[in-house]
């Protein structure tokens, strides 16, 4: 992205992790940011001259988020996009003994957390004097099932869906609209899968967050470069994908934008006896 000509992004779940990671690159690039998080912020925007603006919401209750897109609208005239971070790793466990409470309440805070970002500042959106953008954040038990995590998993995939479904609805608006897959970051999730144990997280999850934990976050840096990406003009018409910030050639697809229209590559799709023959 050009930082001479500074956009305006809302970036949910802003205050920790990946989220507060994506307010600091966007910054540094000269960028207007607004947050959104559970927990205030107003800290953050000491001595940034109006720079980063944030507000208190809980994604997941949609009279927050509303409120949160009316106070964005009164001081900002337009959008150029929204990358939705927000979420909770939620209850863990055997779906079938889980808290049923603490199920939903997972679901909630992740698919209809992400839905409400998008619905609450759509008309902001649509009046961008660019290509709108907005990145969407997948993760594990999208694509396979990753046990003890069905929640988590659930809402994931669910995103996904969601992504689709809003890319072929809006296909002939000037809006693009993807999810990623950013990787195994080290961040509070890992945390929470270690102070779990092996006993409710599994011992293979167990394991690959110990592991991570001895990381130095490289993946975290691949995540935020495909976000800046997808955030460019260089995505121009690639709109209902789902691409992995570490296995997918993404920096190149800008040269395949008429095949990836035409074809289901990047997306959440049935597989037959037939295709696994091939």
């Amino acid at each position: 992205m050009n930082p001479i000509t500074p956009l305006r992004f809302v970036i949910t779940g802003s205050s920790t992790g990946i989220g507060r990671a994506l307010v600091e690159r966007l910054l540094s690039r000269g960028h207007y940011v607004w947050g959104l998080a559970r927990s205030d912020q107003t800290h953050f925007a000491h001595g940034l001259n109006g720079q980063f603006r944030s507000s208190r919401c809980d994604v997941s209750l949609w009279v927050e988020v509303e409120s949160a897109a009316c106070e964005v609208q009164t001081d900002w005239a337009q959008l150029d996009g929204i990358i939705t971070c927000a979420g909770i790793q939620g209850e863990v466990g055997r779906a079938l003994a889980a808290n049923p409470a603490d199920w939903s309440a997972t679901v909630r805070a992740n698919l209809e957390g992400t839905y409400h970002a998008l619905r609450a500042f759509a008309p902001l959106l649509e009046k961008a004097a660019r290509r709108a953008k907005i990145v969407c954040f997948s993760g594990g038990g999208a694509t396979q099932a990753r046990p003890n995590f069905s929640a988590y998993g659930v809402a994931k995939t669910g995103i996904v869906r969601l992504v689709e479904t809003i890319a072929a609805e809006e296909k002939n608006k000037l809006l693009d609209i993807n999810a990623i897959a950013p990787g195994s970051i080290n961040t509070r999730l890992t945390d929470e899968i270690i102070t779990l144990g092996p006993a409710i997280a599994g011992t293979e999850e167990y394991q690959a967050a110990l592991q991570l934990k001895k990381t130095d976050g490289i993946s975290l840096g691949q995540a935020l470069n495909l976000v800046e990406w997808l955030l460019s003009p260089a995505s121009d018409g690639i709109s209902g994908k789902l691409l992995s910030a570490q296995w997918d050639p993404w920096a190149s697809l800008d040269r395949q934008v008429a095949m990836l229209t035409k074809t289901d590559v990047y997306t959440l799709r049935r597989i037959l006896p037939e295709d696994r023959a091939k």
